[in-house]
């Protein structure tokens, strides 16, 4: 018996060892992207999935996305996507809400400003890849049938956006790629989900009991907007009476510095040239009214057209990325600015 009893009781706690230990699971990083936690948790994954991109993928991605070419292996330059915008033109690299459950312009607004980010048309390319549906809502009215291949498939979207929103040429099928790869380093973070702790308990728990995995990829879900919604709204009927709002000069200010300078400012992707000067706010506010290309409405809501040797445009602002309000905001900073 002296011998038995620690031979036994060494059996029996080595045993215990192998009994899995559900209340302390390996838990996720925060900076883990929730497709690499959707993808362990059994979710299905999307079709323009990539789990581990190559480095070389991801900094020909990088280049194409930010300089608009990439270097070919001879180290020559390849031929641009476009001669008139680069991705950045029109996308952010970051994520644009505090929370990502949300779609609150305002918000949006007070995010940019708060970060230094430029206030732009397009969503941004931050999370990109955990939506599953792109060109939703009234692009359909500006694409047509050109959104039917492009609305579930981000490769699709991806070479829509080279062709009809940059104006430029079709890309190859490893540019393609390569823009893919760079967009899943751009993934939300588990950080970004703003979760609690007895969410993050869940998701921990369900990595290793299979029966809490459905629970737990709603929950991440739930989390962040899977498409960006787009809403195409009308000019006021009346340029000098405007939407009948209270225009908010200080809220004006960010859209103007972020949003207008973002692209007019030393003629960057246009041909009119804005900056902080007066003549630049007494040039707008004489404009407002006057239902031309010059006008904040009328650029503001329908954009500018391409045309034959004049391809670089203006998109228009959804109501979702610029509300009537923060129309009005902006006509009140640039007749304050005029006024001075």
């Amino acid at each position: 018996m002296k011998v038995f009893i620690p031979i036994f009781f060494s059996f029996f706690i080595l045993g215990l060892g192998l009994i899995p230990d559900i209340s302390s699971p390996k838990k996720v990083k925060p900076n883990e992207k929730i497709s690499e936690v959707l993808y362990k948790l059994g979710d299905e994954t999307p079709n323009h999935f990539l789990r581990y991109p190559s480095q070389k993928e991801i900094n020909l991605g990088r280049q194409l996305f930010h300089e608009g070419f990439a270097s070919k292996e001879s180290g020559r330059k390849a031929k641009r996507l476009s001669k008139h915008f680069v991705c950045t033109s029109c996308h952010n690299v970051e994520k644009e809400f505090l929370d990502l459950s949300q779609n609150d312009a305002q918000k949006r607004l007070d995010y940019a400003a708060q970060n230094q980010l430029p206030f732009l048309q397009g969503s941004p390319m931050y999370g990109a890849i955990n939506r599953t549906s792109f060109y939703n809502g009234d692009y359909y009215k500006k694409y047509g049938d050109l959104v039917n291949v492009a609305r579930n498939n981000l490769r699709e979207a991806i070479q829509l956006c080279a062709i009809e929103c940059a104006q430029g040429r079709e890309l190859k099928d490893w540019e393609i790629e390569a823009l893919l790869s760079y967009l899943w380093t751009l993934g939300y973070e588990i950080h970004d989900l703003n979760l609690q702790g007895e969410d993050l308990q869940l998701i921990n728990i369900a990595l290793v009991d299979k029966n809490k995995s459905a629970q737990a990829i709603a929950l991440i879900k739930s989390k962040y907007m899977d498409h960006s919604p787009a809403t195409f709204t009308a000019p006021p009927s009346s340029f000098k009476e405007g939407y009948n709002l209270q225009g908010n000069p200080e809220n004006g200010k960010p859209i103007y510095e972020l949003g207008c300078l973002h692209c007019h400012e030393g003629g960057r992707y246009s041909f009119l040239d804005l900056d902080k000067s007066k003549f630049s706010f007494k040039f707008l506010h004489n404009q407002v009214d006057s239902y031309s290309h010059s006008s904040i409405y009328q650029v503001g809501r329908y954009g500018t057209p391409p045309r034959p040797g004049k391809k670089a445009y203006m998109p228009q602002y959804t109501q979702e990325k610029m509300t009537d309000q923060q129309m009005e905001d902006l006509r009140a900073y640039i007749a304050q600015e005029a006024a001075r």
